[in-house]
């Protein structure tokens, strides 16, 4: 410890206030001016607002208190280790401690709210619960608090207030610079089939694709063995390893008599979610749960990964769309499917061609995207760092 740094439990430097919900079924009390928050209000370092205000009354009816203004919060509860400052005062509910200095020239609450922030990962470890992790309060007032002079907390926040604002900076710029390579590929995507051009044909789903349709239940899971592909499998134009499920090699051909599937056909998932689409890119045997179709091409007519990009365009994922059903989970039926119109070259050659430059394409957006994301990777692991380097004196 940096010379001069003192070690204090939390509770021996602040006071930890709990909260409580006010009764449901008594709506005048959330018709008041109060700001009541939860984890659900935890979304920036900062509450400026609350999804709820609440009256007096309300207070007084139920276990709740008003943390000051320019505190802290932290969830105990639901969102375990979420914290954040409050600009007003705020009453809080029972998954959140407030966290109040008792002598302000002794320690800074802003110093307190990053020391909290280089914790959490720490705190949410200790979550106990069968069905909700959460902490005690005696474990969090027994949190020991690294306590430099007051001076010192001052510059240590001068510092990760500036490093913090910086990295914000950069990270919103990454993070818009990967939705710009998504929107780049996009847009050229939907160009290409909402022009079209000339020698398209137009035709319909059902009328050029042979649907091999493993919809119903699932076969029965094993430890190891063949792999399962799911919906939670397919995501739009690629297929994602996790979750790897697998079922007995011996239940093969009992459970593949509806159709083999071959490399490069194309995978749609007919709900939950609703049109994801890929390709299959594996000549392993492979079985299929429910929610999915696998729709093969005549390859003299229609290339294969020509259809993938097909149905991932805008143009046809509106038709799929608007012809699913459902009030909670949207699916669509087979045969609804199989009347959405398609337009395509009718010369091979041409897909051909538009399937090159579209991978061309997507292979120089992943290469950004991929950039992108170790950029927001690395300002991530600074953060960490300079809050691990914060409290233990070498800033």
């Amino acid at each position: 410890m940096k010379a001069g740094w003192k070690i204090k439990s939390l509770g021996e430097m602040c006071h930890v206030i709990g909260g409580g919900t006010p009764p449901k079924d008594k709506p005048e009390y959330y018709t008041g001016n109060i700001p009541w928050a939860t984890v659900r209000d935890m979304r920036s370092d900062v509450i400026t607002k609350t999804e709820f205000k609440i009256t007096r009354e309300a207070i007084k009816a139920s276990s709740t208190n008003v943390i000051p203004s320019n505190n802290v919060i932290i969830a105990t509860r639901v969102g375990l280790g979420k914290v954040c400052l409050i600009e007003q005062d705020t009453a809080i509910n029972q998954d959140l401690r407030g966290i109040v200095p008792n002598d302000p020239k002794k320690l800074e609450v802003r110093f307190l709210f990053w020391w909290l922030k280089s914790i959490s990962d720490s705190i949410v470890a200790e979550g106990t619960g069968a069905t909700v992790q959460g902490v005690k309060l005696p474990f969090i007032k027994g949190l020991s608090l690294p306590l430099p002079p007051l001076p010192e907390q001052q510059r240590i926040v001068s510092i990760l207030d500036e490093a913090f604002d910086g990295i914000a900076t950069a990270k919103a710029n990454a993070e818009k610079n990967l939705l710009n390579a998504r929107a780049l590929f996009e847009s050229h995507l939907n160009g290409v089939f909402s022009q079209r051009g000339e020698g398209w044909v137009e035709s319909t789903i059902g009328q050029q694709i042979r649907f091999i349709d493993y919809r119903g239940k699932t076969p029965d899971k094993t430890e190891s063995g063949l792999l399962l592909i799911t919906a939670k499998n397919v995501k739009m134009g690629y297929l994602q390893k996790a979750p790897m499920e697998f079922v007995a090699p011996e239940s093969y051909d009992g459970w593949m008599t509806r159709g083999i599937p071959r490399i490069g056909d194309v995978l749609f998932t007919t709900e939950a979610p609703l049109a994801n689409v890929a390709q299959l890119d594996t000549n392993d045997k492979v079985v299929f749960a429910q929610r999915i179709i696998i729709m093969q091409t005549d390859a003299t007519k229609l290339d294969s990964a020509f259809l993938k990009y097909l149905l991932l365009s805008q143009p046809v994922q509106q038709r799929i769309l608007a012809k699913g059903t459902g009030a909670t989970v949207q699916g669509i039926k087979a045969s609804l499917l199989k009347t959405i119109e398609i337009s395509f070259p009718k010369a091979v050659a041409e897909q051909l061609h538009i399937v090159e430059k579209l991978d061309s394409l997507r292979e120089e957006t992943q290469r950004l995207e991929s950039i992108c994301r170790q950029k927001l990777s690395a300002l991530d692991a600074l953060k960490k760092s300079l809050l691990d380097q914060a409290f233990t004196g070498q800033l």
